[in-house]
């Protein structure tokens, strides 16, 4: 074997610095998801629209959503009186109308008082006011500077146009302000609280034939899932499911606000906060509403203890007594009384209740949290939306 000549060799440069060590970057790690810009872009449209309807016709869904929901909160007690052969059509009236007067019995009873705790929160305000300028040593606050600061920019700005006097020949025009009429603001608050009694009772009529109605659209449904037998039972026992959770979450809910409000009635009565039974009311329709209901009654409830005790100590044992109720029910007892399936994700509550609340103001505040739950069973059950059932779960 003969070596090839050193004519033969091709001329090679070396250059020495390529042999340098370098840097081996790490794999990338790629997340391959399907995503479609047309259909996102779709989902997104879509999405919009339907804020758009339920803002635009929230007269029509308020009471519709607050019909369905009762009468998934009253049903058990219908089916239990029709077990014992009472008419469903009269069982269901019989509930709605004894519903119905026990809110107007309660709120005329308790109107006296209301009206007394609404008179107090003023004085409270300024008492406590009063209390925190008289703190030995304590400087003015901030606010208090921003405020004279601010008067004095306006009665600068109030020399400064004044009006200069005007030569004989030149006419001078005065625009005034129009005088407070208070029958435009009694008739805009009768307006409101008509419509308030009108979406009452349209919610208390679907109610009352939903309930009526019995297993009639369930059966509608199973009907139009297919002709298949196999279709209707999967269409069937998904509904069964559906309803069953709705069902059990709305009994929780009532049960827990009942406990709630029961519970702040007592304890403020025996440490003797005034007008006890209204703030009773008040925690346990706000304790529907998560996380914003409990800070609401925390507050007034240290505000107008001030007031009527004058030490702080007690507003402070007063309100802190509310937020330890609150917590118990919401960290102890609706958990233990709540299934795995109905348990949603904090974060996914505080967004949807802040979203509904922004569509429907305070009825989506009351409204929000068992629309989740409704959406959530839902997913929970259609193959193509489990994902979002996931998103909306603990």
């Amino acid at each position: 074997m003969t070596e090839p000549s050193s004519s033969t060799l091709p001329d090679v440069d070396i250059d020495l610095s390529a042999h340098a060590p370098v840097a081996i970057e790490p794999p990338r790690v790629m997340l391959h998801m399907p995503v479609d810009v047309r259909s996102l872009s779709l989902v997104v449209l879509a999405t919009l629209a339907c804020l758009f309807v339920l803002h635009w016709a929230s007269a029509v869904f308020i009471p519709l959503v607050a019909g369905v929901l009762v009468s998934y909160a009253l049903s058990p007690a219908v089916d239990w009186l029709q077990r014992h052969r009472i008419p469903r059509v009269l069982s269901a009236a019989l509930l709605i109308l004894g519903a119905l007067g026990g809110v107007a019995g309660t709120g005329y009873f308790l109107s006296d008082d209301a009206n007394k705790l609404v008179e107090t929160l003023p004085a409270a305000a300024q008492k406590l006011r009063m209390s925190l300028r008289a703190l030995p040593g304590a400087p003015d606050s901030t606010l208090a500077t921003v405020q004279r600061a601010a008067s004095q920019l306006e009665q600068a700005a109030e020399e400064s146009n004044r009006v200069a006097p005007v030569g004989r020949s030149v006419q001078r025009v005065q625009i005034e302000k129009p005088k407070f009429d208070i029958k435009d603001h009694l008739w805009s608050g009768t307006m409101g609280v008509l419509a308030a009694l009108g979406q009452l009772g349209t919610a208390a009529l679907i109610a009352f034939f939903l309930m009526a109605s019995g297993d009639q659209f369930r059966r509608k449904l199973v009907k139009l899932a297919g002709p298949t037998l196999s279709k209707k039972r999967v269409t069937l026992q998904a509904l069964n499911q559906i309803h069953d959770q709705i069902q059990r979450y709305m009994l929780v809910q009532l049960f827990t606000s009942a406990v709630v409000g029961v519970a702040t009635w007592l304890c403020f009565l025996a440490l003797g906060v005034e007008h006890a039974a209204v703030w009773g009311i008040a925690a346990g329709v706000l304790d529907l509403i998560p996380y914003v209901g409990s800070i609401v009654i925390a507050g007034g409830s240290a505000l107008v203890s001030f007031l009527q005790f004058g030490t702080v100590e007690m507003a402070l044992l007063v309100s802190g007594l509310s937020l330890l109720i609150h917590t118990i029910e919401a960290f102890l007892l609706t958990p233990w009384l709540t299934s795995r399936a109905n348990k949603m994700n904090p974060v996914a509550v505080f967004v949807g209740v802040l979203a509904w609340g922004w569509l429907w103001g305070i009825w989506g505040l009351l409204l929000g949290v068992p629309i989740l739950v409704v959406v959530k069973a839902i997913c929970d059950r259609v193959d193509d939306l489990k994902p979002v059932g996931e998103f909306l779960g603990d």
